[in-house]
């Protein structure tokens, strides 16, 4: 990965350390081209299509920070991209995904359900690469490079809070991190108005929710995939469910006492610690996983 990005830093978040006495780093996947962790997955599977044959158009369905980093991965590879949003979707990621030189298209709501329908047959009719993050098999190991220079960086860490909207993310983190060491925990933190994959987790089975209108657009997911809930059964230890208040207070958290900028997905590690300090680790490092933050949810933050 390092060919094509660089490391991002493990940075000790004193203000977030209480009693008992423990370290709280933040993984800082913020500071990434993009703004996000996405850009780790789409490069490497795109990379990975290189040497094919056919159309080099890529097509993807997202609520922005995939669609960005889709669309980066494309301009970088010299690859055509094509990026299917929600209607209700981030100006600040719209805007992201325009500058790169995407094409976009805007279906459905808030729901990713419209926008990937619509990616899906057009990938279908024009034979396009669809690259799906919640299902393509190459993507996690792209996001499984953070957990690698977590333990570069850290090598004591035990507890690991991650994000999860598609799944994609955690499982390449958890992967990567219980291949490293055996002591570590996996904690995967979801929205408490998008819960699909809490819910799924806990009964062992796939729930899908009615909606998924949440601040945190990154978490928005309504529509679980099998295989995925499978695999974070296997992969996660322990899940979480925050509230739009408590990330808007964590936004707020890492904007004043750290000095990062996160959107409301990106500070849901850090709400799930303030929330909570029961998850024991001595040594404990947060995604914060992008910076994508819209002038609507920054102007929540200054009112709580």
């Amino acid at each position: 990965m390092s060919r094509y990005l660089p490391k991002t830093r493990l940075v000790r978040a004193a203000s977030l350390e209480s009693s008992p006495p423990r370290q709280v780093f933040l993984k800082l996947e913020n500071e990434l081209p993009t703004g996000s962790f996405k850009v780790r997955g789409a490069i490497y599977a795109l990379s990975l299509r290189e040497q094919g044959q056919g159309t080099r158009e890529v097509v993807a369905s997202s609520t922005g920070n995939h669609g960005a980093a889709v669309a980066y991965a494309a301009k970088f590879l010299g690859w055509r991209a094509r990026i299917f949003l929600p209607e209700k979707n981030n100006p600040i990621k719209r805007n992201n995904i325009v500058r790169l030189g995407a094409a976009i298209e805007e279906r459905g709501t808030i729901d990713l359900a419209g926008a990937f329908r619509a990616a899906s047959e057009y990938a279908q009719k024009s034979g396009a690469y669809f690259l799906n993050d919640a299902t393509d098999r190459d993507l996690p190991a792209g996001t499984g490079t953070i957990a690698c220079e977590i333990f570069e960086q850290q090598p004591n860490v035990d507890v690991i809070y991650v994000p999860m909207g598609d799944t994609a993310l955690i499982r390449g983190v958890a992967d990567a991190a219980k291949q490293i060491s055996a002591k570590v925990k996996i904690i995967g933190v979801q929205s408490e108005l998008a819960p699909s994959y809490f819910l799924s987790w806990r009964q062992g089975r796939v729930i899908e929710t009615e909606t998924c209108d949440t601040i945190a657009d990154g978490l928005a997911t309504r529509t679980p995939e099998e295989a995925n809930v499978a695999a974070i059964g296997e992969l996660v230890d322990e899940m979480v469910l925050v509230s739009e208040e408590e990330m808007l207070q964590a936004i707020g958290r890492l904007l004043i006492d750290e000095h990062v900028v996160a959107e409301a997905a990106g500070a849901a590690a850090t709400a799930a610690v303030l929330k909570s300090q029961d998850h024991g680790g001595s040594s404990v490092a947060l995604l914060v996983t992008g910076a994508n933050i819209s002038r609507e949810t920054l102007e929540q933050v200054t009112t709580i």
